[in-house]
Formats: C-alpha cells, sequence, structure tokens
C-alpha cells in the first residue's frame, strides 16, 4: 500500500501507516529539515531509524513539533526554551490527568 500525506487549509491526512518520513514531517509542519534535526537533537522528537535518511516518526509528533514551533513563535523564544516550556506544559496535563483520574481534579 502506498503511503500519501496531503496538507490542504484543513490539515493534514497521513496515509494508512500513520508514519512519516523527515521530509513528510517537515512539510506538515511547515518546517525547515534542519529544525525537525534539531528538534531530534534536542530530544522533543525520538525518531525511529539509526540514521537520519531512515528516520520514521509517529503521527502523534506533528502535534508536539507544531506546539513546540508556536510556542517559539507566540513567545519569541529559541527552540531550547520552547523545547522546555513544552516539556513542562506537558507535564503539567499529565499531572492534571492524573489528579482527574484520582478524583481530586480542582474544575
Amino acid at each position: 500500500m502506498s503511503k500519501s500525506i496531503i496538507t490542504s487549509s484543513l490539515g493534514v491526512w497521513i496515509g494508512d501507516e500513520g508514519i512519516l518520513s523527515l521530509e513528510e514531517l517537515a512539510l506538515a509542519c511547515g518546517a525547515e529539515i534542519d529544525c525537525i534535526i534539531e528538534l531530534v537533537g534536542l530530544g522533543v522528537l525520538t525518531p525511529k531509524g539509526a540514521e537520519t535518511a531512515a528516520w520514521r516518526f509517529a503521527a502523534a509528533d506533528i502535534q508536539r513539533a507544531r506546539r513546540l514551533l508556536r510556542l517559539m513563535r507566540d513567545f519569541e523564544t529559541s527552540l531550547e526554551v520552547a523545547a522546555v516550556i513544552l516539556d513542562l506544559l506537558e507535564e503539567a496535563e499529565r499531572l492534571r490527568a492524573c489528579l482527574r483520574r484520582a478524583g481530586l481534579a480542582a474544575d
């Protein structure tokens, strides 16, 4: 089965597997390939595959990369600072989910 990626003003549709190459992820995020490589270097994204040409990303990486790029733009900050902000936001979300599951959420 062939893999396809379609970008429109409504969003991005990824083929059946939900696995993207480096180039496809960059296209889906509207980012340069070098930026995605830097995100991997910072540990923000963790592709499968040993070499850059063999990297494969999960569809969920689109959301994470887009969110980080949005933080960079909105706060006019560096990639490194945006990565720390993203980690803190995701940790806060995990903690809130734990509180909800325990019935301790403060709504």
